[in-house]
């Protein structure tokens, strides 16, 4: 009768050895078919092992095609191209004034890239009609509060056309609830980021197809803030300080 209970405890007791040998298993292939699958995004928020990243936003680390494109837009801007500091200098100026808007607005400090790819920090008008640092068309301006016609034009002004960006960038992010989205969109206008997303069932910008300039745009932002923050990388000297005295924003204001 011992034996027979013995015997019965050790078949029980090896079913469930082998079950839970086949759930480890289970669970086991589950993890390395997701890990082998690929993650090919990965978030680079405190991830010190990916200089390249958008607002703290997840960006391709293994795509043969976004590597190609992130080289392109870095080699294109590199000092062996453009010959020339006054980037640096500009934004050396400029960043005082926009980076307290944005802080004060919600927005990622990253979005200060978008005047150096806009306009180049140039406050001028545009052939196509597009003025000011942030290139707003004069309806676009008008509706997020500059003034625009009868000899005034706040697009110049760094200040109030900073603020304006900064809603209609607020409102961007709102609509596609992603910064990438958001600047891409600020390139291309809201409507056609909407039927892109729609078209291509799609709401990753890296994994998109967009025109020449949008499907290049913020792979530019991405280059410029490399190249700022970091210019003896890319053959740049390092010599402007962002340090500047209040009277030297009065310009600006």
């Amino acid at each position: 009768m011992i034996k027979k209970r013995l015997f019965t405890c050790s078949v029980i007791l090896a079913l469930v050895l082998i079950s839970s040998l086949f759930i480890f298993s289970k669970t086991d292939t589950k993890t390395v078919a997701k890990t082998t699958a690929g993650y090919k995004f990965i978030y680079v928020k405190n991830d010190v092992s990916n200089d390249f990243s958008f607002a703290d936003e997840a960006i391709p680390v293994n795509d043969v095609r976004i590597n190609r494109k992130m080289n392109y837009s870095l080699v294109k801007n590199n000092y062996r191209h453009v010959q020339s500091n006054i980037l640096q200098e500009k934004a050396a100026k400029l960043f005082p004034v926009i980076e307290p808007i944005l802080k004060l607005y919600g927005i990622p400090d990253d979005f200060k890239y978008i005047p150096l790819v806009e306009s180049g920090l140039n406050p001028g008008i545009s052939r196509r009609g597009a003025g000011g640092l942030w290139q707003f068309m004069p309806g676009t301006a008008r509706t997020y509060g500059l003034k625009v016609g009868h000899g005034r034009d706040e697009r110049m002004n760094v200040r109030k056309a900073t603020i304006a960006a900064c809603v209609y960038i607020k409102e961007l992010y709102g609509e596609f609830n992603s910064w990438t989205l958001a600047a891409a969109a600020y390139n291309i206008g809201e409507i056609k980021m909407a039927r892109a997303i729609n078209k291509q069932s799609e709401d990753n910008y890296f994994r998109m197809h967009f025109n020449r300039e949008t499907g290049t745009y913020v792979y530019k932002l991405i280059a410029m803030k490399q190249i700022i923050e970091k210019p003896s990388e890319y053959g740049y000297k390092n010599y402007y300080t962002f340090n500047l005295q209040p009277a030297d924003l009065i310009a600006f204001n």
